[in-house]
């Protein structure tokens, strides 16, 4: 492959940029210290060689040294953010499950739904009906609307196969993806996601995802593994299986826990080292001690509660007890067929009470440090990769969660590892 020349830019008339460092970067932030968002107002932002190489304040002048291929943008107006981090998706997936959602407007519950042949299973059904490539061009039409929405780094689970040969393919479109689109993709084994109709029991067919587990592993396909650990899919038990199965073979654990009762899964997360722990609508005083003893990270999926109308996760208990706190959206065909950053930016606000400053972290740095690439994006900070994008002209950094519903028409341009994006490569 021939070697990219990356543009040398230089943004001037900035009102300001958010999460911006000019030194040491905190590798994710903690209960009331969530709430700090270094902004750097009056402001111009250069970039070099793909990563940031200077910024300030436009009173006390612009750079000094010359480039003679440095592009000048004028971002009058703008408002430069980090890059959203969104650090649990199931965005591969075969169609759309409509009928569903209007079942549930018709009073029927999440696991009505899955006992009818709906929910998980029905997306496994499609997804095993459906070619890796038809798969993979639905796949980067989304993942390009995604990154249009100023994502910039994203987790996506395999889980819609639950036969060695579709889970497989899955991992495969993923792998694809992070071929052809510059933005980092880490991908995660999902096999224990439900028990397939074709087993006889759930001991039976997590035999045969342990199994799984060191093929994936071997053909270098996931960074990470994960289980469904909830009442009727997978137990406490399981999910200590998979995560010590999938760190004999170099995974470590995501860990889905506690969505529609509380399951001992924020406890078995923890106590094995898991890196993260999703969805917690469920959580009481003894799950909260538990993350507080541990450096598993909470993920919360508001977007989830909001569409299928479950609680939100209580994210001012876990801040008030001094925990990070991470937002992520959990895209996917049945419980919130949304990838839409800045919508989920207003969700956390209104819907977790929590500050703009404080939901903006854990969707950024936070949520960075929940796929382990704290390093490089999260933060807008000297020496490290410009991974970024620019708002349209708006009076404050907070009017895009306030303004809600149009924060993704807000995303002016989009620019990854120093370049403006583009579309896929190729």
């Amino acid at each position: 492959m021939a070697s990219v020349t990356l543009p040398n830019i230089l943004i001037t008339n900035l009102k300001g940029i958010v999460g911006a460092y000019g030194g040491l970067v905190p590798r994710l932030l903690k209960g009331a210290k969530q709430d700090q968002l270094p902004i750097l107002t009056d402001a111009w932002l250069q970039i070099k060689d793909g990563g940031v190489a200077g910024m300030g304040k436009m009173q006390d002048g612009l750079p000094t040294e010359n480039s003679l291929n440095q592009d000048v943008y004028d971002g009058a107006g703008r408002w430069a953010f980090p890059g959203f981090v969104d650090s649990h998706t199931h965005l591969v997936f075969a169609g759309s499950r409509e009928a569903e959602f209007e079942d549930r407007i018709r009073g029927l519950t999440y696991q009505e739904i899955a006992a009818r042949g709906g929910g998980i299973l029905n997306s496994a059904a499609r997804l095993q009906a459906t070619t890796e490539d038809d798969l993979y061009l639905a796949a980067s039409a989304r993942l390009d609307q995604v990154i249009r929405m100023g994502t910039t780094a994203i987790e996506i689970k395999s889980g819609y196969g639950l036969t060695l040969a579709d889970e497989l393919k899955m991992l495969r479109v993923i792998r694809r993806l992070a071929d052809n689109f510059p933005i980092r993709i880490k991908a995660t084994f999902l096999g224990a996601h439900a028990v397939p109709r074709s087993y006889p029991d759930r001991a039976t067919y997590l035999k045969d995802v342990l199994s799984w587990i060191p093929i994936v592993a071997a053909e270098g396909l996931a960074d990470y593994v994960d289980i469904f650990c909830e009442a009727n899919y997978f137990t406490i038990q399981d999910a200590a299986a998979v995560i010590e199965t999938g760190a004999k073979h170099g995974l470590r654990a995501k860990i889905h826990g506690n969505q529609l009762a509380i399951s001992g899964g924020v406890q078995v997360a923890v106590n094995h080292g898991a890196l993260s722990v999703d969805h917690l609508e469920q959580i009481g005083e003894d799950e909260i001690e538990s993350l507080k003893l541990g450096k598993t990270l909470p993920v919360l999926l508001p977007g989830c509660s909001f569409f299928i109308g479950i609680p939100y996760a209580p994210a001012r208990k876990l801040l008030n007890a001094g925990l990070p706190v991470v937002v992520a959206s959990d895209y996917n065909p049945g419980s919130c067929p949304s990838g839409n950053m800045p919508l989920l930016w207003s969700l956390a606000c209104t819907q977790l009470r929590m500050t703009p400053a404080e939901a903006f972290n854990a969707m950024t740095l936070n949520a960075a440090a929940a796929l382990e690439l704290e390093d490089s994006h999260g933060s807008i900070a000297v020496g490290r990769p410009a991974n970024l994008w620019l708002s349209a002209p708006i009076p404050s950094w907070q009017f895009l969660p306030y303004h809600y519903g149009t924060g993704a028409q807000m995303v002016d341009r989009v620019m990854v590892d120093g370049a403006w994006y583009n579309g896929p490569r190729g």
